[in-house]
């Protein structure tokens, strides 16, 4: 199997039958925010994953069959590119189907619930920067996905540690199941040898199959994309815009069509 042919057998799919089945248009979901939040994403991720992913290829961390891959833009195949957009777009699109059912966020009082966010992810970050430059080898390719992500976790829970608590379900529901779906996914990839990770950069833990850099990888990305897309959607800084029983504020959804 290709790389290409990967995209068409296990992103493309979903991402086309969770379109035509959404029970509303985007817009119906955080009004016109609902429209943008996913593309939006989608640049976000696609520029800051650009320059990180071609040092893991550089430096030998991950790499991939000439005869899988269609072309490369500078050390990342083409169909790597592909997977900087179309993860964001499957995994949003699970979540929009979530949200058209969801009955809001839990309103508590979340201030502790925000400093442990914040402490958890600052020293997810900090833990991923000592082992890249312990310079201890099996920890290299899980330290720099830490260091990649743990500091945009962070910042979320800086910015709105309180809502993303109020909003804790729809978290867990919308990353928990693609990340699911996405460590199958690659845990057959990798058993076909579409790309391949370097032993000499991963502790070797390889449970199901995955290892656990890989599984960690997708779990923080999609982390990334839900929490950003419910942010783009229903934060104002602190106050969402929700009534008493969940539902959204009509200015959100006057501009849905």
């Amino acid at each position: 199997m290709t790389y290409l042919t990967f995209h068409f057998v296990f992103t493309i799919p979903p991402i086309i039958i969770m379109w035509l089945l959404l029970s509303r248009p985007l817009a119906g979901v955080g009004g016109l925010r609902g429209r943008y939040a996913i593309p939006a994403l989608c640049v976000i991720a696609f520029t800051y994953t650009t320059p990180w992913d071609n040092f893991l290829v550089a430096n030998d961390v991950w790499w991939y069959g000439a005869d899988r891959v269609v072309a490369t833009i500078g050390h990342v195949p083409i169909e790597e590119y592909m997977f900087f957009i179309l993860q964001p777009i499957l995994t949003g699109l699970f979540l929009y189907h979530y949200l058209a059912r969801w009955d809001g966020p839990q309103q508590t009082d979340s201030d502790q619930a925000r400093n442990i966010g914040i402490s958890l992810f600052l020293f997810v970050t900090l833990a991923g920067g000592a082992s890249v430059i312990s310079g201890w080898d099996p920890g290299f390719y899980l330290g720099l996905i830490l260091v990649w992500a743990g500091p945009i976790l962070t910042f979320m829970w800086v910015y709105a540690g309180r809502s993303l608590w109020n909003m804790r379900r729809a978290i867990y529901v919308g990353a928990g199941i693609p990340t699911l779906y996405l460590w199958v996914a690659d845990a057959i990839a990798i058993h076909l040898n579409i790309w391949v990770i370097s032993d000499q950069y991963t502790v070797g833990f390889e449970p199901f199959g995955l290892p656990l850099e890989e599984a960690t990888f997708f779990l923080v990305t999609n982390l990334m994309v839900v929490k950003g897309i419910l942010l783009f959607l229903f934060e104002d800084h602190g106050a969402l815009p929700f009534e008493d029983d969940g539902t959204v504020v009509s200015d959100r959804q006057e501009t849905a069509a």
